[in-house]
């Protein structure tokens, strides 16, 4: 059975799919750069500070803020 917990809380090293995000200003340019439902993110590194938080998805190193990752929904 697949575990939902938010974006925020994945540690360094650990993927996940996408299951759902909320709608906020950010949400439709996030759907741009390739955070759709039922695509593999991994979470790359983590800052010193713990915030912002770099990921891969689709090719590509995104680096968002907690406030923002925190709205996103992933399956482990």
């Amino acid at each position: 059975m697949l575990s939902e917990q938010k974006l925020s809380s994945l540690r360094e090293g650990e993927s996940c799919i996408i299951a759902d995000m909320e709608q906020w200003e950010m949400s439709q340019r996030l759907k741009e750069l390739g955070f759709t439902k039922g695509t593999e993110i991994q979470c790359l590194y983590r800052s010193f500070s713990g915030d912002p938080t770099a990921y891969y998805v689709k090719g590509t190193v995104i680096a968002l803020r907690k406030e923002d990752s925190a709205r996103i929904t992933v399956s482990l």
